[in-house]
């Protein structure tokens, strides 16, 4: 797994999970959904494609923030994380959607480029790291990738594509890409730097949890109401992402 990530920028865990651990799993996420859909109606009906945030006090309670932060921290999930981070710093959670509008377009992107400038991005590719843990709720399309990018440059196509020059869209093919079909209960991990997008249809509903690097300026982009108590971080199997991300922030979470 670890070489085929760093070459590729990706790599697929075919039915990593049972159905019994999706199932707990899939009924927290659809609460979530549920209501952050009703708080967010205007948001979803235009253009939404994901939320992010889970394990805030927003929407679910604390016996489902719990379940949550046990699958999080599981053995199970962490012996992935930390085959490929070596100090994992647990960074947020995301959920990701078919779009209200059928008719709305996927688009190439890569994750830091809506907070860094071109000359930043490049820099980006050399770390630190950050790496989105994909598990699909139900059966989806997946996702597309350009294996590699994660350490390469855009190509002057991708670039042109993802970045809606001459006339281009950033929902136009790109002739590199290539698309990665998910079951419910697989795997699937991959660099935030990596151009990619999703595929639109099915039932998509997939959760990410993303774990980065310990460096204190990825840690602004952590939430301290996303992380659980210390009491809780001791009970969990292996809470030392949780406890990474803590010391870099510097909270004093009792």
């Amino acid at each position: 797994m670890n070489k085929s990530y760093r070459k590729q920028g990706y790599c697929v865990v075919k039915g990593f999970f049972n159905d019994a651990e999706l199932s707990e799993l899939r009924a927290v996420a659809l609460d979530y959904h549920h209501l952050w859909k009703q708080k967010n109606k205007e948001f979803y009906a235009s253009k939404a494609v994901n939320s992010a945030y889970l394990t805030s006090t927003d929407f679910l309670t604390e016996p489902q923030r719990a379940k949550l932060f046990q699958f999080i921290a599981s053995f199970k999930l962490m012996a992935v994380v930390n085959s490929l981070l070596a100090q994992p710093m647990f960074m947020n959670t995301q959920l990701f959607f078919n779009p209200k509008n059928k008719q709305q377009k996927n688009y190439w992107h890569r994750d830091p480029q809506y907070h860094l400038s071109l000359e930043e991005q490049v820099a980006a590719l050399v770390g630190p790291e950050v790496i989105h843990f994909r598990i699909p709720l139900r059966d989806e399309l997946g996702l597309e990738l350009i294996p590699g990018s994660h350490k390469n440059w855009d190509s002057e196509e991708e670039l042109k594509v993802r970045l809606e020059r001459e006339g281009k869209k950033n929902s136009d093919d790109l002739s590199a890409g290539v698309c990665i079909a998910l079951e419910a209960g697989d795997l699937l991990v991959f660099s935030a730097n990596m151009i990619h997008r999703g595929l639109y249809g099915k039932e998509r509903l997939a959760l990410d949890i993303l774990f980065c690097d310990p460096e204190p300026a990825l840690a602004g982009f952590i939430d301290s109401g996303c992380l659980p108590d210390k009491d809780l971080i001791g009970r969990l199997e292996d809470g030392s992402a949780f406890m990474q991300t803590l010391l870099i922030k510097g909270f004093d979470q009792k």
